[in-house]
């Protein structure tokens, strides 16, 4: 069986890091080190282990069926370190490490959202806390909650997942939107008139919502499907597609003219957001203080 020193954790560390940058030389900057040393520390990592961890060279980057399981073993070995020095640090009434925290894009310039507010709170404790942030699909959010590679998240989360703990938190209100060069641009119609028309045009819809925006459209088929609101916005400004977008976001487009928001009265959204912790795992001090600071925030917006 093998013994782990430091060396060895400092050693899977690099290990990690080339792994997450994608190869020797994108890891450079991160690790503060040049290519030759990179290498050398590798080659002791696969000596210590017994095996070859990756094929390096003019082919490119690549883990070894054996690599890709010790990555896997280095996640949960890193985790569980980080933990066990976050837990540490109770007995000493001191919280202190990385905090690993997962959003959904496109959410800074929702008034309601309490993340700001949150970590504005949660900082001025004088906590001394790496707070380490990661924007992503709900999928990538949902999968990096589950392998402990963040403590949590914030978004949208239709589908309850096992193995996670799921919480509403706020909701973000969206809209219909249409470009300027689209043909309903400036539409005032509203109710069946304008769902036929809608039903006749292209629609794009998130992925991670399809069904949640296609029933309030009354169709059952999308022309364009996305994983983020900004590729929705895109497709939108082109003129060739319908579809919602959060309205805090849409604002800076409908005040330059290049959007035009459709019944706003009668096809306005209310999608829920949830935080989302794993499953049957006691939450270190760091990540408890800041859900308690998330939930305080939320009420004092007078949500959830």
């Amino acid at each position: 069986m093998i013994q782990l020193h430091d060396v060895d954790l400092k050693l899977l560390r690099v290990f990690a890091t080339i792994v997450r940058c994608g190869g020797f030389s994108a890891a450079q900057a991160a690790l503060n080190a040049g290519q030759s040393t990179i290498s050398e520390q590798m080659t002791h990592l696969e000596t210590r282990l017994g095996v070859k961890l990756c094929q390096r060279g003019r082919s490119g980057f690549r883990l070894t069926e054996q690599g890709v399981a010790i990555h896997e073993a280095t996640q949960r070995l890193l985790s569980a370190v980080e933990n066990f020095c976050m837990d540490a640090d109770v007995l000493k009434q001191h919280i202190s490490g990385k905090l690993n925290l997962g959003i959904i894009d496109t959410t800074i310039t929702d008034p309601d959202s309490p993340i700001p507010r949150t970590t504005q709170r949660f900082v001025s404790r004088g906590h001394d806390v790496h707070l380490n942030v990661y924007v992503g699909t709900p999928a990538e959010l949902e999968e990096r909650v589950l392998d402990g590679r963040l403590h949590l998240a914030i978004g949208h989360f239709p589908i309850h997942v096992p193995g996670l703990l799921q919480s509403p938190l706020y909701q973000e209100a969206l809209g219909l939107y249409c470009g300027r060069r689209h043909p309903l641009y400036g539409s005032q119609a509203e109710g069946e008139e304008l769902l036929e028309e809608v039903a006749a045009g292209r629609i794009v819809v998130r992925g991670y919502m399809q069904q949640y925006d296609l029933e309030h459209l009354g169709v059952s088929k999308a022309a364009a499907t996305v994983d983020n609101i900004e590729a929705t916005a895109i497709l939108i400004i082109s003129g060739a597609y319908l579809g919602f977008l959060p309205e805090h976001f849409a604002a800076q487009w409908v005040k330059s003219g290049e959007m035009h928001q459709l019944a706003p009265g009668s096809l306005r959204l209310r999608s829920p957001f949830d935080v989302i912790t794993r499953r049957g795992v006691a939450p270190p001090p760091i990540l408890q203080a800041f859900l308690e600071d998330l939930a305080a925030s939320a009420r004092k917006t007078g949500n959830p």
